[in-house]
């Protein structure tokens, strides 16, 4: 009798080590640099598999986005036509330092000699004549009022220069953002396929050994219970991917969806600077953000200054000389005419305008000084955040390295224990859970870093 119960009892220990080990390993973090097409939610008892359309995409690198971007985004075609036009007011400021010339060519058919007419006294008689001539006008000096107004567009076209290369740089950002945010959400999606890979394998097998009586309705009951999580974490994943994606195609320029391969780069990422100081003097000189608010705050001085001159007189040359082949012929009339003259006119009163005009300059010149401040301020404050996050993100991505070699260690021991019988499915459940989010964390890591030195190099004006 005794014989006969240990031999059942080895029978029944054999079988259910047999039936066990073929539990699923711990997989590892496997992470993909390719876009997943999307996939339907797998049934419980089909294996899921990584869709494999990404071979067929084109592919897509950090480079190539950017450049994508600078070309395609409106954005940054408004910021260069608004210097061009910029470039334009200049030169219309400038023309009222040059001379300024007009041709006439008047024929008249009139009764001889008249000289009243209804409703006006005219100073000339009213001749028969055929005539053609030119007049030109030249300012001479108006004690710097045209030439601050020249200098105050001039400044303005540095300031919309600038502008649009701040636009360029803010595009370049958004790209890098775009670009990292649909890598992290592919990499998520792959880990939330092979969560449900493995989660099914795990399913199928304890619903086997429930069915041979070897485990309980509960323990199927876990397993069902983690492979719907699982299900869900992949449609979460598959939508975020689809959302990122849709992003990076509006940050490129795009009006409709278009599939890349994204490509990382394999190389590691640099450690982040040791000190923020340098990095706050580095933004402070070449933020093209901050330079446009210079020249902004230069060229309203300018233009105040312009607006004061109009108080002072304005001295001008004018010129005119024609030729009269066809006239009446009388004694008094030439064949030509010509002369030239100067003028200075000083304003005397005109309701207190160019007063009130000169004031209001004199106060947008001052909130436009007080706009580039509150931007230093908040460079200074921009840098720091930037770097301590990139510091934070450096550390982060180690400590995350070492959490998922954690995590697939007592993945490992708590399948081993659940395989010998020395701990329930959920022991195993919660090491699963464990090490998905471990994987998830490790990957979101690694592509926030990269993002932060992206935003770092933004923000300090040392954006590629």
């Amino acid at each position: 009798m005794k014989k006969s119960l240990a031999l059942a009892a080895m029978f029944f220990f054999t079988g259910l080590v047999s039936a066990q080990a073929t539990l699923p390993a711990a997989p590892g973090p496997k992470l993909i640099s390719a876009l997943q097409a999307p996939a339907a939610a797998p049934a419980q008892q089909e294996p899921a598999t990584p869709d494999s359309s990404a071979q067929n995409l084109p592919p897509l690198t950090l480079v190539q986005a950017e450049q994508m971007a600078i070309h395609n985004n409106p954005r940054v075609t408004v910021a260069k036509l608004a210097a061009l036009a910029q470039h334009e007011i200049t030169v219309e400021a400038r023309s009222a330092e040059l001379p300024t010339a007009t041709a006439n060519a008047t024929a008249v058919q009139a009764e001889e000699a008249s000289r009243l007419s209804a409703g006006s006294l005219t100073a000339s008689r009213l001749l028969q004549h055929v005539g053609g001539g030119a007049n030109v006008s030249q300012l001479i000096y108006d004690f710097g009022h045209t030439h601050n107004l020249v200098l105050s567009r001039k400044l303005e076209e540095k300031a919309a220069d600038s502008s649009a290369l701040a636009t360029t740089e803010e595009i370049v950002l958004a790209t890098d953002q775009a670009f990292y945010d649909a890598l992290t959400a592919q990499a998520e999606l792959n880990v939330a396929r092979q969560t449900v890979l493995s989660r099914q394998t795990t399913q199928a097998q304890v619903n086997q050994m429930t069915q041979n009586k070897l485990k309980s309705t509960l323990d199927l009951s876990f397993a069902n219970v983690d492979l719907s999580q699982g299900q869900l974490l992949q449609l979460d994943a598959q939508n975020n991917t689809d959302a990122a994606m849709a992003a990076l195609d509006a940050v490129l320029g795009l009006d409709h969806s278009v599939q890349y391969a994204l490509v990382e780069d394999p190389a590691a990422p640099p450690p982040p600077p040791t000190a923020a100081d340098p990095l706050i003097q580095t933004a402070l000189q070449q933020r093209p953000d901050l330079q446009s608010l210079t020249w902004d705050t230069q060229s309203a001085q300018k233009f105040a200054r312009a607006q004061w001159d109009q108080l002072l007189p304005t001295v001008s040359a004018a010129g005119t000389a024609g030729i009269i082949p066809v006239h009446p012929g009388t004694y008094y009339i030439t064949n030509w005419w010509g002369a030239i003259g100067g003028n200075i006119s000083i304003p005397i009163f005109n309701g207190f305008l160019y007063t009130s005009e000169a004031r209001e300059a004199k106060y947008r010149a001052q909130a436009a000084s007080e706009n580039a401040r509150d931007l230093r301020d908040r460079i200074v404050r921009d840098v720091r955040t930037s770097w301590l996050q990139a510091n934070n993100s450096w550390q982060r991505m180690n400590v995350t390295a070492q959490l998922v070699q954690q995590a697939n260690l007592a993945m490992n021991l708590a399948s081993t224990r659940y395989k010998l019988g020395l701990s329930s499915i959920v022991e195993l459940s919660q090491a699963q859970l464990q090490q998905t989010s471990a994987q998830i964390q490790d990957t979101s890591a690694r592509y926030q870093y990269r993002l932060a030195l992206s935003t770092l190099n933004y923000e300090t004006g040392t954006a590629p």
